[in-house]
């Protein structure tokens, strides 16, 4: 078998496969590159050390079976035999539903999880979003601090449940989506820095130095991160994936890394011909991120719009720390510019970033199914004091409000594992670092961002304490009981009017018409036939809908539709969506 590694800064490269021990030679047609060869099959470990240093895992490693720090094994994806054949399923009108592996179910695997698809079949989504699946230490975490980014964590199954998880997925179809973190590597079990100049202090980001998309070497550095993100594609069958935070991918060079990978990914599809997508997470409002390339944008096929989210949710709750503080200030009208424009901040001046932010989006440009809104995700939840969920704090009559905004929105809807019931379950932040001065450090620092907030110590959950992992597992008998067995059926009704009625998929903004009241707390748009009104008043409204014939196709609480003076009499804490005849 062939091994080779990327090592510039060595004079020296020795492979340590099984018990035998072999100097690579280098490359003379790749500058930097080492090869040699060795008998190995499919598990054997094997690792490289570097002018005589400790012997470390490839950078490359398609399987870590014993942890960040440990020797890598051999994969021959050849082995598995897909037993499902699939033509892909693209973003445009798709559901999607994220999920992270150790919480959707009690024991925390691929295997697991691919138990409980069934529940994701009869929902009504069409792709389910795995959060990072790369090694990091210990056994339970968010994954946010993986390494390894060819490999799948060891405790959540290793390679071979990845497989079997989207084959199941794929045979009651629905699509796979995998997070990907390539903005930053984990500390624990990060040997990148000792193969070569994968990261540079020319930038900086939250988490130290920045990934080094520019600097001298950053030739290979980019076609490392692009080359994981195609195996993944590739070598699992995944539909999609979602970039983490792609505004700390800072890069000044004429073609920008996301272009770069957009086009390599459309080529791949062309190849496996299937549809294959990027959906990235970003905070700067640049609709160049969704412009396709031939109109000069970075061709990603989607982004996250947490503008959506900040609206909605100020909305709902009336929080206005911290971000929330630029929409809190009218919701209402926060919410009608998204649903009508994609972004709120388009050039306007933000007051907790204290400058402008944003450009406007083209709308004859860009299709509102490139946008991702949401009412709940992992960090909207997860990073709050106490990883509480709308349904801790809301109505379920507030909570079918926000379901029916999301999923009868003009954007790509995503749902966050057990928002779909009301979970009853909290969503904390957690880790098991096997280093005991970087735990404590994690500790610390979470204690002490929420203490400037104005939280005592004692109420911010432990994220080495294993009982807060536990807290955050969802409770599988809550969707046969009451409150959360309503909530689970509206959600199912929206979902299932999502995929019935043509106006519902049409992803032209330009075509949306928004109407508030932000005193009488109510919000009501129209697209197509369709109207959606919903209030979050505790009061009945009086809704000027101006349609007189109208039928209803969904309702929280009993409602009739508009008389002929074209009122809409909803009850408090209620929603309604209606089609005009």
């Amino acid at each position: 078998m062939q091994f080779e590694v990327w090592a510039p800064l060595a004079d020296r490269v020795t492979l340590h496969c099984a018990d035998v021990t072999r100097a690579l030679e280098r490359d003379t047609r790749r500058s930097g590159w080492w090869t040699g060869e060795a008998e190995a099959t499919d598990g054997t470990r094997y690792g490289f050390a570097l002018d005589d240093g400790p012997v470390l895992p490839d950078p490359r490693s398609r399987r870590q079976p014993d942890g960040p720090d440990g020797l890598s094994a051999v994969v021959d994806h050849e082995r598995y035999a897909w037993r499902v054949p699939w033509a892909g399923r693209g973003l445009p009108g798709a559901v999607l539903y994220e999920l992270h592996v150790g919480t959707y179910t009690r024991e925390g695997t691929l295997d697991a999880a691919a138990e409980r698809l069934g529940h994701l079949v009869d929902l009504g989504v069409t792709h389910v979003e795995l959060m990072p699946l790369c090694p990091f230490p210990g056994t339970h975490g968010w994954g946010y601090e993986g390494v390894s980014l060819w490999a799948v964590h060891e405790p959540y199954g290793g390679p071979e449940a990845l497989k079997r998880f989207v084959d199941r997925a794929h045979e009651v179809g629905l699509g796979v989506v995998l997070d990907v973190v390539h903005n930053h590597l984990g500390p624990s079990g990060n040997y990148l820095p000792a193969f070569g100049p994968y990261f540079t202090d020319r930038h900086h980001t939250p988490w130290g130095v920045a990934v080094n998309l520019d600097a001298p070497g950053s030739d290979e550095v980019r076609a490392y991160f692009a080359g994981s993100a195609l195996a993944w594609l590739r070598d699992y069958r995944l539909d999609g994936l979602r970039l983490d935070a792609v505004h700390a991918l800072r890069d000044t060079r004429a073609c920008h890394f996301l272009e770069e990978l957009s086009s390599a990914v459309d080529a791949l599809a062309e190849e496996v011909e299937r549809p294959l997508f990027l959906i990235a997470e970003s905070d700067l409002n640049d609709p160049r991120l969704i412009t396709r390339r031939a109109q000069g944008g970075y061709g990603l096929h989607a982004q996250w719009n947490d503008d959506f989210h900040h609206a909605l949710h100020t909305a709902l709750t009336g929080e206005s720390q911290g971000y929330y503080e630029d929409f809190a200030r009218d919701p209402f009208a926060a919410l009608a510019k998204t649903f009508t424009g994609g972004y709120f901040h388009d050039g306007t001046y933000s007051t907790f970033r204290g400058r402008g932010h944003g450009r406007p989006l083209d709308r004859t440009r860009v299709s509102a199914h490139r946008l991702l809104g949401y009412t709940q995700t992992h960090d909207q939840i997860g990073n709050r004091a106490q990883g509480d969920r709308l349904s801790a704090s809301l109505s379920p009559g507030l909570l079918a409000c926000g379901a029916a905004l999301t999923l009868t929105s003009p954007f790509t809807p995503m749902l966050f594992m057990g928002e779909e019931w009301a979970a009853g379950t909290p969503w904390q932040f957690f880790t098991d670092h096997t280093d005991p001065e970087l735990a404590e450090a994690v500790r610390r620092g979470r204690r002490r961002e929420f203490a400037e907030h104005g939280w005592a110590e004692e109420e911010i959950p432990d994220p080495q304490d294993p009982a807060t992992r536990e807290r955050s597992c969802l409770d599988w008998s809550e969707p046969t009981r009451e409150p959360h067995a309503r909530v689970l059926a509206w959600y199912r009704k929206l979902i299932a009017l999502r995929r019935t009625q043509p106006d519902l998929s049409d992803p032209d903004l330009a075509e949306v018409r928004a109407a508030h009241d932000g005193q009488a707390r109510w919000f009501a748009f129209r697209r197509g036939d369709i109207r959606v009104a919903v209030n979050l008043g505790r009061e009945p409204a009086a809704i000027p809908l101006g349609v007189h014939r109208a039928r209803v196709l969904a309702a929280w609480e009993p409602v009739a539709a508009p008389g002929p003076d074209g009122v809409l009499r909803l009850p408090g804490e209620s929603c309604v969506v209606l089609t005009q005849e």
